[in-house]
């Protein structure tokens, strides 16, 4: 399948678009600015070189990837990926995301989620779309709650974030109980 790296999802906040070369400054300094906010959640790329990898992964066909802008000055808030994804008889992805620190509690992560669920529903034919939370993330959970995920169980020491394996409750979300916004 190629990829249409020119593809945008529209909201009234914020849009979707790919990453490209020309994001590695304000990406990395953004991310190296959130560093605290991130840690034990997330590990963006904070180097050129981590970049530079970050571009090779999302150029996979199992995973889409994009950009959360900030409609009103186009800034990059976060970021957003459908990874592993399956076609056949499984049709799923896992879902992954994290806004910049100040961008958070603005809303602009809800409306990237929904623009990511109905990118994967409909234009990738997805039937399910599962993310895993840390249980101490009220505010990524709160977020899942309101996007129509449900949990659905439990993983014990399940990912290694900062050298540390944590755990993390399994929430998901299919089609026939996803409602377009």
């Amino acid at each position: 399948m190629i990829k249409n790296n020119n593809r945008i999802l529209h909201g009234k906040k914020v849009y979707l678009r790919r990453p490209r070369p020309s994001d590695c400054s304000e990406f990395t300094e953004m991310a190296r600015k959130s560093e605290e906010f991130h840690r034990g959640l997330m590990n963006p790329a904070r180097t050129p070189e981590e970049f530079e990898r970050f571009l090779e992964r999302v150029d996979i066909d199992q995973t889409e990837s994009f950009l959360v802008c900030r409609i009103e000055d186009n800034a990059i808030a976060g970021v957003i990926t459908l990874s592993q994804i399956f076609h056949g008889a499984f049709q799923n992805a896992y879902l992954g995301y994290g806004l910049w620190t100040g961008f958070a509690g603005s809303g602009y992560m809800t409306e990237a989620v929904n623009l990511i669920l109905k990118f994967g529903f409909n234009d990738l034919d997805l039937h399910r779309v599962e993310a895993n939370v840390q249980p101490h993330n009220a505010p990524s959970i709160r977020l899942l709650e309101r996007c129509g995920f449900v949990k659905e169980g439990f993983s014990e020491k399940y990912l290694n974030i900062g050298g540390l394996w944590r755990d993390h409750e399994r929430w998901a979300i299919i089609r026939e109980n996803w409602e377009p916004t």
